[in-house]
């Protein structure tokens, strides 16, 4: 009996041996992600291809296929319908922007424009598009396998100081509206322009609450901080920053603060996380400060520069500043580490995705250069300790829930009369 005993227990340990010293399968991030991408659409809070196709394929953008466009070289594209494909995107926020420095009435102009390119992409693929309004929208969209395209007006400089232009971009279909752009306007200060309001004027404050009462949601990316607080503040519904990243890890002003998260997990909104090098990159952002000095310093019309009126000596002084001196690469890691710090802060229901794809002249993290990359930031979370189910979050079930409750916002204020104030 005893020898049996013995014979068993060196068999048992044999195999754990064997066991222990096989090799552990790779674990497959590609099937995991198709799994919480066939169930949760991943939605992407901006993407300037809209404004990209203007700039590049001129009138020809509205009868280009958009199929398969140039991936490579200085004339390529994020963002193609077969790359929309293979990186598995289920809702789209595609951004309308215009110049913030244009007249009031010729920025209405462009917005308008840029909405009917949308819709007219829209409709010639209607086996890849559809326009959605509503999270439910959203939902059904993507089980039927296409993509659910919403808008969002990036500058509050596009409503020219009229709350009727709001309204008609809401009947069109804009989803959400940035308060502002690159620059401050008569109602909203900007974070990358000089403050005039100390935040939101009266007439500012209207604009939320119209936003609100529209079921519009109110985009806080551009914004100054002060700006952030006072639309916090004043909004009903949760607001969104729909391509912005974290200050605490990059001090860029276009990007949230540890505070200002903290009250956007109050409110119950969500920060999508930008792909911007500068904002994404101290290193990015410290060299492009000093790139821009080094160019003031060689040639600063019309009065300084050590090579002021000397174009072939400035040309030759930056080149040889720019050998000595390689910028620097933001990577798909910097993104996912602002990812992973606003869920530490804000909470993992307050964090989803912006790219800012076909808005950043192709320069974009290394890791993250097409559309079709948003399975290769998801896999880097799982890798990080992510469940599927926070990934379900990240991807688009936060931003699933914010629409849902702006939308229960919007349903108890119907009885509210529509707001008639200019500034």
């Amino acid at each position: 009996m005893r020898t049996l005993l013995l014979a068993v227990a060196l068999a048992a340990l044999a195999s754990t041996q064997a066991h222990a010293g096989a090799p552990r399968a790779a674990p497959d991030y590609a099937a995991r992600v198709a799994r919480v991408l066939k169930a949760t659409p991943l939605i992407d809070g901006h993407n300037d291809w809209a404004e990209t196709l203007r700039g590049r394929a001129g009138d020809k953008r509205w009868t280009i296929d958009l199929t398969r466009l140039p991936a490579t070289g200085d004339a390529r594209y994020n963002t193609d319908i077969e790359r929309l494909r293979r990186g598995k995107v289920g809702g789209q926020f595609w951004s309308v922007y215009v110049g913030a420095e244009l007249p009031p009435l010729e920025q209405v102009k462009e917005t308008l424009e840029q909405i009917d390119l949308i819709r007219t992409i829209v409709a010639r693929y209607p086996d890849t598009f559809e326009l959605a309004r509503t999270a439910a929208d959203v939902r059904r969209i993507h089980k039927a396998g296409r993509i659910a395209s919403m808008m969002g007006v990036e500058g509050g400089g596009q409503i020219a100081d009229d709350l009727s232009v709001l309204r008609a971009y809401h009947a069109l279909g804009a989803g959400y509206l940035t308060l502002t752009h690159a620059l401050t306007t008569d109602w909203a200060d900007s974070a990358t322009d000089n403050p005039r309001h100390n935040g939101l004027t009266p007439f500012g404050e209207a604009v939320v609450h119209e936003l609100n009462r529209l079921g519009m949601l109110v985009d806080l990316s551009h914004v100054s901080e002060a700006t952030m607080r006072a639309a916090l503040r004043v909004s009903k519904a949760p607001v969104i920053f729909s391509h912005s990243s974290a200050r605490a890890l990059n001090d860029h002003p276009r990007d949230v603060s540890d505070s200002v998260l903290q009250l956007v997990a109050a409110n119950g909104g969500i920060v999508m996380v930008n792909y911007a090098p500068n904002y994404v990159s101290d290193a990015v952002r410290r060299w492009s400060a000093e790139f821009a000095a080094e160019k003031a310093r060689i040639n600063a019309p019309p009065f300084g520069g050590l090579y002021i009126g000397q174009p072939e000596r400035a040309d030759a002084a930056l080149k040889q500043w720019l050998a000595d001196n390689p910028k620097p690469k933001a990577t798909l890691a910097e993104v996912a580490d602002h990812i992973e710090h606003v869920a530490r802060i804000a909470g993992i229901d307050h964090v989803g995705i912006g790219s800012d794809f076909d808005g950043l002249n192709n320069e974009l993290p290394t890791g993250l250069e097409d559309v079709d990359t948003y399975p290769a930031l998801l896999a880097e979370m799982m890798r990080r300790g992510w469940s599927d189910a926070d990934v379900a979050k990240l991807a688009g079930g936060n931003m699933l829930r914010v629409m849902e409750r702006a939308e229960a916002v919007a349903a108890s204020m119907r009885g509210e009369a529509s707001g008639t104030m200019t500034n």
